[in-house]
C-alpha cells in the first residue's frame, strides 16, 4: 500500500531546502537515454515497490540516476548515497539498541557493520529489483552489486528528504526485514567463521592463523596473530590470548576483503561509464 506523509510545511521541507541550495533536482529533465513515458513508468514502478509515494518526483528521479546518465555530477545520485548511508546507519543502530539490550557495544558494532554493508544492501536491492529502475548509461551492460547497494542508499535519502525520518525508517525496517529477523542467529563474536564463509564463496581457500610475535610474562602473555589466505598475509592484531588475537585478525581481514570487493565493483562501474562515453560529467 502506498502511503504519504506531511511532517513539515512545504516551504520548510528538506526537499525545498535541498533545491534552494543546489538547484532543482533534474527539473523536467529526463535522463538522456530514456524517454519521458519510460521515465514516468519507471518512477511509478519504484514507488510501488518501495511502498512510498513522493511529493517531489524530482527527488525520486535523482535518487535513481547514475552518473553515467547525468549531465552533471549534481544531477546524479552520488550525494544522495552519502546521506542515505548515514540515515541507514542511524535507523539500524536504533533498531539494534532497542531490540538487543543484552548485547555489548562491540557486538552491536559488528552487527551494524554487517547490516549496512554493501553486500547486504545489494541483496536488498536485488530483492526490490532496483536494476530495472536505475537510469544508467548505455555502456553499462549489467548492474554490479555495488550499484544496487548504492541505489538503496540513494532511495533512502530521497525518502528522507521528501518526507523526513519516519518514512525513511519505515522503508528501511520493511526492506531489511529478512536481515533484521536473522539478527538473533548471527554470532557477532565469531569473526573466524564469517571470514571462512566469505573466503569459501570467493576462492575456496581456507584462512590460516600465524603467530607473528608475543610479549609479556608467562602468566599474562599477549599474542600477535596474522591471517594468511593463500599467499596473502593481512595486518596482524594483538590479543590477550591466541583465540582473541585470531578473532581480531579475522575481523581485520574481513574488512580488507570487503573494501577490495567494493573497489573491484567500482572499477566495473568506471569501465562501463567509459564505454558509454560519459565517465566525466561536468562537475
Amino acid at each position: 500500500m502506498l502511503w504519504r506523509t506531511s511532517l513539515v510545511r512545504p516551504e520548510n521541507s528538506l526537499s525545498h531546502i535541498f533545491n534552494e541550495s543546489f538547484g532543482p533536482v533534474c527539473e523536467n529533465q529526463v535522463p538522456k537515454t530514456t524517454t519521458t513515458d519510460e521515465a514516468d513508468d519507471r518512477l511509478a514502478r519504484c514507488e510501488q515497490r518501495i511502498g512510498y509515494q513522493f511529493k517531489d518526483q524530482s527527488l525520486l528521479k535523482r535518487s535513481l540516476t547514475h552518473s553515467s546518465c547525468a549531465g552533471t555530477r549534481l544531477e546524479c545520485n552520488e550525494r544522495m548515497e552519502f546521506l542515505g548511508d548515514a540515515v541507514l546507519g542511524m535507523v539500524i543502530c536504533e533498531f539494534l539498541y532497542n531490540n538487543f539490550p543484552e548485547r555489548r557495544e562491540g557486538q552491536l558494532t559488528q552487527q551494524k557493520s554487517h547490516l549496512v554493508s554493501r553486500s547486504v544492501c545489494a541483496v536488498v536491492g536485488a530483492r526490490l529489483g532496483v536494476e530495472e529502475l536505475i537510469f544508467v548509461g548505455k555502456g553499462l551492460q549489467s548492474i554490479p552489486d555495488s550499484l544496487k547497494a548504492a541505489l538503496i542508499e540513494s532511495i533512502i535519502a530521497g525518502i528522507y528528504l521528501d518526507g523526513g525520518y519516519e518514512p525513511a525508517q519505515q522503508f528501511i525496517l520493511t526492506a531489511f526485514q529478512p536481515e533484521l529477523d536473522n539478527c538473533e542467529e548471527l554470532d557477532t563474536d565469531n569473526y573466524k567463521s564469517l571470514l571462512q564463509e566469505e573466503t569459501q564463496k570467493v576462492g575456496k581457500l581456507t584462512p590460516s592463523y600465524v603467530i607473528v610475535d608475543h610479549r609479556g610474562p608467562d602468566h599474562a602473555r599477549e599474542f600477535l596473530v596474522a591471517v594468511e589466505i593463500g599467499e596473502r598475509r593481512f595486518e596482524p592484531a594483538w590479543g590477550k590470548s591466541k583465540k582473541e588475537a585470531e578473532q581480531k585478525a579475522a575481523m581485520i581481514a574481513m574488512n580488507v576483503i570487503n573494501d577490495d570487493q567494493a573497489n573491484n565493483d567500482n572499477e566495473v562501474e568506471r569501465s562501463g561509464a567509459l564505454a558509454s562515453g560519459t565517465s566525466n560529467p561536468t562537475e
